[in-house]
């Protein structure tokens, strides 16, 4: 049997949050089994697993692992030295909002000015603290919309689970978003949210909308964990095993076409991606949503996300600076496009 000492792979594990993912479509219908069956590989999925393993979905320490999802924790573990490469970027326009109590009189970002927003607590690590970067991004991206800034707000913190985990001890969607409780008790007056599951626990709580984010044309206030959001993959996998990496990409993007054509199968596959239901994914996923799930890494993408970095680093998710450009491993990306134009 192989094993990580020698960089031999004998089984290729697979990892995403409770999104929207080309990759997390493709293990769902069986293109990812199926990409890796020619190699003798199974795909073993971190969703499913014991807690010692499903702790790599925040730290990479996993040779045969590839990883669809939120930055925070991606960059956080490269910035610790995680040896880890990114080889494709995603924006999706996932109902990123600050919610508010109804008659607060927060109807817009500059209604914002004065008010006490929830902030998540620190986790045990920085890449579990992923809940409480994305509030402090989030209000940012809210406030700048309205010409406001930081310090126009007061922060109150909120618990937020010290370990979060995606195996199968996470509670996932048995818990509230952070500071949904705090702001319908009226301990808060604002909380931001993003994705499927928050839309319903917002909806359930009588809760309001009081800066759609989405609605701003500049996508560079909605920079967050998940926009954009990175596939990253093990260096030593891709240095010693790249026809795997290709055939990871090429399952992803015959899965991002089959979406782009079918609505419907997409939504009912993401029912259950991100353990919520039919209402919360229409409400979180709008506009073509299911037209943009293709990666890539273009200069746009890569500004963004270095955008996302520099924040992260200012305000202590990182624990030092990372170098995107030396990051990132054009060429898979560029070999698999090149097949499908050929």
């Amino acid at each position: 049997m192989s094993s990580p000492q020698s960089g031999g792979v004998d089984k290729i594990w697979f990892t995403r949050c409770p999104v929207p993912t080309a990759s997390g479509l493709a293990h769902r219908r069986g293109g990812l089994a199926e990409a890796f069956a020619p190699f003798g590989l199974e795909v073993g999925v971190l969703q499913d697993a014991e807690p010692e393993l499903a702790r790599h979905h925040f730290d990479h320490d996993l040779p045969g692992l590839f990883r669809e999802g939120g930055n925070v924790p991606a960059l956080a573990a490269r910035s610790e030295g995680a040896p880890t490469r990114l080889i494709g970027l995603t924006w999706i326009e996932e109902w990123q909002s600050v919610l508010v109590r109804p008659g607060s009189g927060i109807e817009g970002p500059q209604d914002l000015r004065g008010a006490r927003v929830a902030l998540p607590g620190w986790a045990r690590t920085r890449a579990q603290s992923f809940p409480r970067a994305m509030a402090l991004h989030g209000i940012k991206g809210a406030l700048t919309q309205g010409g406001l800034g930081l310090d126009d707000v007061t922060f109150v913190e909120v618990a937020a689970d010290l370990s979060p985990s995606v195996g199968r001890d996470a509670r996932g969607g048995r818990i509230a978003w952070p500071g949904l409780e705090e702001l319908a008790r009226g301990e808060v007056d604002a909380v931001y949210v993003k994705g499927a599951r928050a839309a319903e626990q917002a909806a359930d709580l009588g809760l309001a909308v009081g800066v759609d984010l989405d609605a701003h044309p500049d996508p560079a206030t909605r920079v967050n964990n998940g926009t954009p959001r990175p596939i990253t993959v093990h260096e030593r996998l891709l240095d010693e095993r790249p026809e795997l990496v290709t055939a990871f990409l090429a399952a992803t993007l015959r899965a991002a076409d089959w979406a782009a054509a079918d609505l419907d199968g997409v939504r009912g596959i993401l029912a259950g991606e991100t353990r919520s239901g039919a209402s919360g994914v229409r409400t979180a996923y709008r506009d073509g949503f299911h037209r943009t799930l293709r990666p890539d890494l273009s200069p746009e993408r890569l500004d963004l996300l270095v955008k996302q970095k520099d924040f992260l680093l200012i305000h202590g998710f990182l624990a030092a600076d990372v170098d995107v450009a030396s990051w990132v491993a054009h060429e898979p990306l560029r070999e698999v496009s090149a097949k499908e134009a050929a």
